[in-house]
């Protein structure tokens, strides 16, 4: 295996995550890949078809050439378009077409990933032509397919891997979004700190302080007498972090304590992903 050390885990949660999307989706009737997910506006199918694309541009094939029809609702944005053009273009796919591009595509990557020696470093096309990292493209790579395996599981009422390698990844991703949620997003006070206690198959309990000059920097120690603290259990928090649900639609699974305009601000910018 010639894969860089810092790389391996993503490869192992990407691994993980696609291998449980295509054992969730290979026993399907047609009618069950037509099944609305929590992802804004996609079925069973479109999740399935972005992550398919999702691979074919880590692997570096072209992207499809195709105009998106206009009335898609929950396209709002560049970025969203984007992401659109790998989905709308298998649409019409039949279920054996689209396990078996998975399990052609999952075959491929498998492969990339045993030749793979580049640096972490290196610098790689990502969405939108933006360059980044190896290192981060799998990184949000590994995150991305866990996140959408579990809008599968929501979708099919296969619940599960909510603490696989994955969700240890989308952990740390969503984590290092926090600062800038609280800091920029909510404009929380500064020389405030704000906690967030999560429990679940996933636990931690993180500090933002913001400093004197606005920014928001994550800890681990606790805080004495937080401007505000949020509870809730791990798939709550993934949810919300994912745009999956509304704060007023699981009011039950979270607690709040300290400033209602903060928690409340917080909560309206929570939503990192687009």
């Amino acid at each position: 295996m010639s894969l860089h050390s810092t790389l391996q885990p993503y490869a192992d949660a990407w691994t993980h995550s696609i291998e449980a999307i295509s054992e969730l989706l290979q026993p399907l009737a047609e009618a069950e890949w037509n099944r609305r997910t929590p992802c804004p506006g996609w079925s069973v199918r479109d999740v399935a078809s972005h992550v398919i694309g999702l691979d074919c541009e880590m692997l570096g094939d072209p992207r499809p050439i195709h105009s998106l029809p206009r009335d898609l609702f929950h396209v709002t944005n560049e970025h969203q378009r984007y992401m659109e053009m790998q989905v709308d273009v298998r649409r019409h796919h039949t279920a054996p077409e689209m396990t078996s591009e998975l399990e052609y595509v999952i075959i491929r990557r498998n492969r990339q990933l045993r030749n793979e020696s580049r640096d972490p470093g290196t610098k790689v096309r990502g969405p939108l032509g933006r360059d980044l990292t190896l290192e981060e493209a799998m990184r949000r790579h590994a995150f991305d397919v866990w996140v959408h395996e579990q809008d599968l599981r929501t979708a099919l009422g296969r619940p599960g891997n909510l603490d696989s390698p994955g969700a240890l990844v989308a952990r740390d991703v969503l984590l290092g979004e926090l600062p800038r949620v609280v800091a920029e997003g909510a404009q929380a006070p500064r020389s405030s700190a704000i906690v967030f206690d999560v429990h679940g198959p996933v636990e931690f309990l993180r500090t933002i302080r913001v400093d004197i000059q606005g920014r928001g920097t994550l800890e681990t120690a606790p805080a004495l007498g937080p401007a505000a603290t949020l509870t809730l259990d791990w798939e709550t928090y993934v949810r919300l972090a994912c745009g999956r649900v509304t704060p007023e639609s699981v009011s039950d699974r979270l607690k709040t304590e300290g400033d209602p305009d903060l928690t409340r601000a917080i909560l309206d910018h929570f939503t990192v992903t687009q």
